[in-house]
Parts: structure tokens; sequence; C-alpha cells
């Protein structure tokens, strides 16, 4: 069963293969998958149920989005889907200056739901994607956490602007702190397995901030964020975008049980150190081969990961960096039937 084998996987338990999840955006390999339009209402389960995801990636930061709520940025949006559906012009953005940002506060601004109310409703959405998905392990999780939610509420330009004031900055993150505290508290209260995390915390050269900022002000309020997790019996599973190499000792100290990174991550060190303790959902397996590449391209990045993945106990083999829209259809299926021949343990 699927589902015990994201389950055993995530709790490092032996499987009879690797566990595998994926994040696919391309409707064209849906419909070729399924043989039904993309928007199906069974389309989804049924191209998850095919290529055997043991583990759906999944967040929910609540039934009222922040824009509904208070001031967002919205900084638009480029065609990624296919027809570029989409795609968003920017908008202006809501904050004059960088004082209004460093006097900002995300609970005053987005307020606090009533937590039983928010723990009911985060408990109905387990139940349905359990009926919907009973062969997956269907995560919970927060999405903006907290830089993430910087990003949400200033856009770039304002943040970036607001992190060169290191005390005043710091509080105003310790907002989105305290603002995901809450839904965590709610999330902990459900019948949940595992919490995903999402953070995007840095760029794809690294971290934009200094990495003393990082471990003096975000890694804490993480380690308090998990804290409520684990105490509550969750598995927590952290993910961010980018190279956050040089951090996952800092991860793993804040007290994550899984890492989910893309593949500007260097998987080997991460085997080394976390292989026998921590859940490690990635590969070598990069998008823009999968976009680019040729079959022996695809495969040979599927041959680097499939040792180091074996020396795991708990692996989730996935494209780290999406399977979005522009990846060949046949490439797509090349490398999943590939995959599939040799995940073996």
């Amino acid at each position: 069963m699927s589902y015990q084998i994201g389950l055993d996987a995530i709790n490092l338990r032996p499987t009879p293969r690797l566990a595998h999840t994926e994040y696919c955006s391309n409707a064209a390999l849906i419909r070729a998958v399924t043989g039904r339009p993309e928007d199906a209402p069974e389309a989804l389960r049924e191209f998850m149920d095919r290529w055997e995801y043991d583990l759906i990636w999944s967040t929910d930061d609540g039934p009222v989005p922040w824009s509904e709520r208070g001031r967002v940025t919205d900084m638009g949006h480029s065609d990624f889907l296919e027809g570029g559906t989409d795609r968003r012009d920017p908008k202006p953005c809501p904050f004059r200056d960088v004082d209004e940002v460093l006097s900002f506060d995300a609970v005053a601004e987005y307020g606090l739901p009533d937590l039983d109310d928010l723990t009911r409703y985060y408990t109905a959405r387990y139940y349905d994607a359990r009926e919907r998905y009973p062969e997956q392990v269907w995560t919970g999780g927060y999405y903006k956490t907290i830089v993430s939610g910087a990003i949400e509420a200033f856009g770039w330009d304002m943040l970036l602007q607001a992190a060169a004031y290191r005390d005043r900055f710091a509080k105003v993150l310790d907002s989105f702190y305290r603002l995901t505290l809450h839904h965590v508290r709610a999330w902990a209260r459900t019948p949940i397995e595992a919490f995903m995390c999402h953070d995007d915390m840095v760029w794809s050269q690294g971290p934009f901030m200094h990495p003393g900022f990082y471990r003096a002000e975000i890694f804490p309020r993480y380690k308090a964020l998990w804290s409520v997790l684990k105490e509550a019996g969750k598995k927590v599973l952290f993910c961010s975008d980018g190279q956050w190499g040089m951090f996952v000792d800092d991860i793993v100290e804040a007290g994550a049980d899984g890492l989910c990174f893309e593949p500007m991550v260097a998987l080997e060190p991460v085997v080394a150190r976390y292989g026998q303790t921590h859940c490690i959902i990635s590969s070598k397996v990069d998008a823009r081969t999968l976009t680019l590449g040729s079959e022996a391209e695809i495969r040979a990045e599927i041959d680097a990961t499939l040792p180091l993945a074996r020396q795991c106990r708990g692996f989730v083999f996935a494209v780290g960096n999406h399977i979005p829209s522009n990846v060949p259809v046949e490439n797509a299926v090349f490398y999943f039937e590939y995959l599939r021949e040799h995940w073996g343990r």
C-alpha cells in the first residue's frame, strides 16, 4: 500500500521500495497518464495513483486568505501553467515606505481565528483528503511560516529594505511567527501524521540576509513552532526553495524530522549526515534536465540518486524543483517508468 510506504518512510521504517512523491502542475502529463481532462474530478487522484505517490505535499494557511483580511503585495506572476492561465500583472505595493513595514504587526493586521473553529477546519480538511486520497499520506502544513509571510505581505523590494534594520525587522518577523504559532497549535490538535513547514527563506544562491540573523531570529522560532507539533506526536517536514545547504544542520537542530529540498542543495552531504536519522525528500533529478535534457541525461540523474537513496532509512524520491508545464510529456513518462523499474530496495 502506498499510504503505508509513505508513513513508513517518514518514520524511518523499512519499505519494499523507495517512497515517491512529485510536485506536478503539468496538465498535458496528467491528461496523457489518465486519459482524462486535467480538471476532471478524478484526474489528479488517478494520476497520483498511477504514478504511485506515497506522500502528498500539502499546506493550508486557513480558510480566509490574507488578501481578504489585510494588506498584501501582489508582485504579479509570469506564465507557469499551461496556456499562461496564471499570469498576472503586478499591483502597487500598499506600503508607502520602509517605516510602515517596520511598524507592521501580522497578528494585528490579519487577526487570529478562533482556535476551536480553526481546529475543526483543519480536521475537516484532513478527513476530506484521506477520503479523496486513501493511498497517500497527506500532510498538514503551513506555507507562509515566517520569511514567506514577509514576502507575501511586503514583496521583495520592501522586505529587503526593511531587513537592513536588523532589530526592528526581527520584531516584524516575530509577528509572523506568532500568527503561524496559532495555526500550528490548531494543526497539532488534528489527526495528521506529518506537518509540512514551508518557508522560502533563501534564494537560489543562498541566504539573502546575514547567516547570523537566521540563526538568531528565524531558526529559534522554527524550533518553538515545531516543539508544539512534536509534543503532539506529529512528524515535522521542513521545505524551502533555493540553496540552504549551509543551514541543514541548523534545521535539524531546530527539530525537523524530514528535509525536503531542491537539487540546488547537494544530496551527498545530507545523506551522509542525516540519512540514518531523518526522512529525506529530494533527488538529483532536475526539472531543467527533464525539460531540456535527453533520456540518457535523465537516466544519469536517477542513477546518481539511487545508491544515495538506498543508504537512507527513509527516502522519498521526487523531482525537487517541480514538474512544470514545459516539461515534455515523453520526458516525464520516461523519467517515471525508468524510476519505477529501479526503485526497489
